[in-house]
């Protein structure tokens, strides 16, 4: 993967399953992602602007942030077509009330 910015290791493990079990052998996910803003500042930010509980408001910035740039590279891959606008104006809302948090 060619780099254009910050390089992550995202792991994701289940620690539980949906019937309220525990795995003796817990599933891991680990990848790379190249995102060109710094994902950990935006949890940060997204933390204290939403009103959000914090692990929410990280689930919320990581996965928007990971979606985000993958469609920002597949410009031209028409899977992401339906998610363009509405990803575009929630973003623009965020922004948004960053902006009105700060002053």
């Amino acid at each position: 993967m060619a780099s254009s910015g910050y390089t992550y290791e995202v792991s994701l493990r289940l620690v539980g399953g949906g019937d309220g079990s525990v795995p003796e052998e817990p599933a891991l996910l680990t990848f790379e992602h190249v995102n060109h803003d710094d994902i950990i500042d935006i949890v940060e930010h997204m933390r204290r602007t939403t009103g959000l509980p914090p692990d929410d408001a990280a689930a919320a910035a990581v996965g928007l942030k990971l979606l985000g740039e993958v469609m920002l590279r597949e410009k031209r891959n028409a899977l992401f077509d339906p998610l363009r606008s509405g990803l575009r104006e929630f973003i623009s809302s965020l922004k948004s009330r960053a902006a009105i948090e700060r002053h």
